[in-house]
């Protein structure tokens, strides 16, 4: 007698030419063997398989293509995840990894032309202002409740992502899941930070205790401190900073990543600034339309906070970082740290903490000789023309992106990987692998309560309270490709001394409100931003502004007030207390 497919389905296999795709016994075996721990019970786990073999059913043999930023977790996911999920549901998942802009020219190109390059992306959440206005990307809010219901996963719970928010719409519509998150937060040489004699002698000379910095003047002592006084440790030349400045799309990046809002240049409110965002864009509280850029349209992307922001990353980056670090870009910054010569990263990625609890056996300095971290990770410090209830800092959220030019079947299979890489049968493992979380129960979960003493404070972040002040980029710009593309080159001009910060920032300013300004016109004509797309103010004397109350903020006699610092294991214990 012949067997059915649906036979064989119901017996939990399937056979498609000539190969066996097995499904609750490979399920078993993922489950057994790689998927662990987790929050879920096995036999939770079991079900919530048991739904992806019996939605995937109609997809098998497909295959599909998607795209993601190179970093630690997504190569979990395109290695391993993709062959779970193949053998479990029988669709096979190309998942290619590229450099972060090439990711952004891929989404941008199949925006622009409809054509479906990619069935599905993991692109950073900093887009939510884009997605939400141009109307490609799939409102997953609908997609859930329509025509993606009957592959939508009964068990993902949204509401346990921390970065629910981050992917939500001005019109309360969800647009993307996050997949994976990291904030930029200060790391230091806790070892370094320890020794008496270094504590004595910081304090001989500044006169307050070296520890955790809380504004930037605290950081600048203590990168000069070590540059230049304390000089050698342990036979080692060391420095007090390190960051980096190739001009490249990442240096771009480096400054829109809320560096702007650190030191103080945008306005009062989470999860971005209003009226006034990290970028120096205004747009109003009510409205869904910015109005500009420049500190004469009301902005602050030329205004003395961010001039003062973008000045102090040059003088640090020449003055206190490692020779060479001015040529560094992005990917070579962040794992230098490894070597053992920096005392403090004013801007350190969280995204890289899998690679700075690696053994001392593969070149990494920052460990003693049982793998305990020597350093640690704080909250950022801010500057001067900073005020309480702004954000802190910025939190990468890539989150899976589906757009309306994906043909309908392709989509539906694409949804249900991503949902795959993020399940709860999944993300746990996929967190201790990846150390990007993006559930608060995974988070909370004993696993990393026994964990948390060797990565470094990590957990002991998310699990705070403080964790809201550190968030992506919002809906005040209305389109990050177009322009996330003008800031590398004008930040580039003063790393190579052509223009001065305040030049390079006024013509920052003035090119954002001339692509703002052509985004106006396109959405008045033909409604391209449906209606939410810019609408400048008229220019005016900057005067006007900066003689207002919040941003923009008029200049300040003394940028560097009395240097402020905490005892780090003082701000554990506080964060410990309120969690």
């Amino acid at each position: 007698m012949r067997t059915s497919p649906r036979s064989l389905l119901a017996l939990g296999t399937f056979v498609y030419a000539g190969l066996s795709i097995a499904g609750m016994d490979e399920a078993n075996r993922w489950i057994d063997e790689e998927f662990q721990p987790s929050t879920l019970t096995k036999e939770e786990q079991q079900a919530e398989m048991q739904w992806f073999i019996d939605a995937a059913a109609p997809f098998q043999g497909m295959e599909i293509n998607v795209l993601s930023e190179t970093i630690p977790t997504h190569e979990y996911e395109s290695k391993t995840l993709t062959k779970a999920f193949e053998e479990i549901t029988g669709i096979k998942v190309n998942h290619q990894l590229l450099g972060e802009g090439e990711v952004v020219q891929a989404v941008q190109t199949q925006m622009q032309t409809q054509r479906n390059l990619y069935d599905a992306y993991i692109n950073d959440s900093d887009l939510i202002g884009t997605h939400s206005r141009l109307q490609l990307a799939v409102n997953l809010s609908d997609w859930m409740e329509g025509d993606g219901a009957d592959v939508t996963n009964p068990m993902l719970d949204v509401d346990d992502f921390m970065g629910k928010s981050f992917t939500t719409g001005p019109d309360g519509k969800l647009y993307q899941l996050p997949d994976q998150q990291f904030a930029n937060l200060y790391w230091f040489r806790y070892d370094w930070f320890q020794r008496e004699d270094l504590k004595t002698q910081f304090k001989d000379i500044y006169g307050y205790d070296l520890g955790v910095p809380v504004n930037w003047s605290a950081y600048e002592d203590i990168a000069e401190f070590f540059t230049e006084h304390v000089k050698e440790i342990d036979g080692v030349q060391v420095y007090g900073h390190m960051d980096y400045g190739k001009r490249a799309p990442d240096l771009g990046w480096r400054m829109t990543d809320a560096w702007l809002s650190m030191a103080g240049a945008g306005s009062q409110g989470l999860p971005n600034g209003t009226p006034v965002d990290e970028w120096g864009i205004r747009m109003e509280e009510g409205s869904c339309n910015p109005a500009g850029a420049s500190v004469s349209r009301g902005g602050a992307a030329n205004g003395p906070a961010a001039v003062y922001a973008i000045r102090k990353w040059d003088e640090w980056l020449r003055k206190y970082a490692p020779p060479g670090a001015a040529s560094y870009d992005f990917y070579q910054s962040l794992p230098a740290l490894s070597q053992g010569n920096v005392a403090q990263q004013i801007f350190w990625y969280t995204a890289f903490t899998s690679s700075m609890v690696a053994p001392k056996s593969d070149g990494n300095n920052t460990v003693d000789d049982d793998g305990n971290p020597l350093w640690r990770m704080a909250p950022s410090p801010h500057g001067p023309y900073w005020e309480e209830g702004q954000k802190l800092g910025y939190q990468d959220a890539g989150s899976w992106t589906l757009f309306e030019s994906t043909p309908v079947d392709r989509r539906k299979a694409a949804w249900l990987y991503a949902q795959f890489t993020v399940a709860k049968t999944v993300s746990l493992k996929k967190t201790h692998v990846g150390l990007t979380p993006i559930r608060d129960s995974d988070i909370r979960h004993e696993s990393f309560t026994e964990r948390a003493p060797k990565l470094g404070g990590l957990v002991e972040f998310y699990r705070s309270p403080d964790r809201v002040r550190w968030t992506p980029t919002g809906v005040n710009v209305p389109d990050y490709p177009k322009l996330a593309q003008i800031w590398w080159q004008q930040i580039g001009d003063v790393n190579s001394g052509v223009f001065t910060p305040q030049e390079a920032m006024d013509r920052l300013a003035s090119e954002m409100d001339q692509v703002m300004a052509r985004m106006q016109s396109a959405d008045e004509n033909a409604q391209v931003y449906g209606g939410c797309g810019p609408r400048l103010n008229e220019e005016k004397d900057p005067a006007e502004w900066l003689n207002q109350e919040g941003s923009p903020k008029a200049k300040l006699e003394n940028e560097k007030p009395q240097g402020e610092t905490i005892d780090y294991d003082e701000l554990v214990k506080r964060w410990q207390d309120a969690a």
